[in-house]
């Protein structure tokens, strides 16, 4: 699936993931490729990624929204 994550001064990833686990508000939860459309809020914590290549990747956020919609991930973050 693709993912995006944007903040307000610049995009700090973008490119495909087998699985991404966000720091929801109301507690953790992960994506993989097909899940069903969604849209949540994040609290302050780590955004942890595995591409495509088994490459594990982490961003701190301090709050933000995702959306999941049609295996395009997009994540605003602050």
């Amino acid at each position: 699936m693709k993912l995006e994550i944007i903040t307000p001064d610049k995009k700090l990833f973008e490119g495909s993931v087998k699985s991404a686990t966000f720091p929801g508000s109301e507690g953790s939860f992960g994506v993989l490729n097909d899940h069903a459309p969604m849209i949540a809020t994040l609290k302050a914590g780590k955004v942890e990624l595995v591409e495509e290549s088994n490459n594990k990747l982490e961003f701190t956020v301090k709050g933000g929204v995702v959306e999941v919609l049609k295996n395009k991930v997009v994540v605003l973050a602050e």
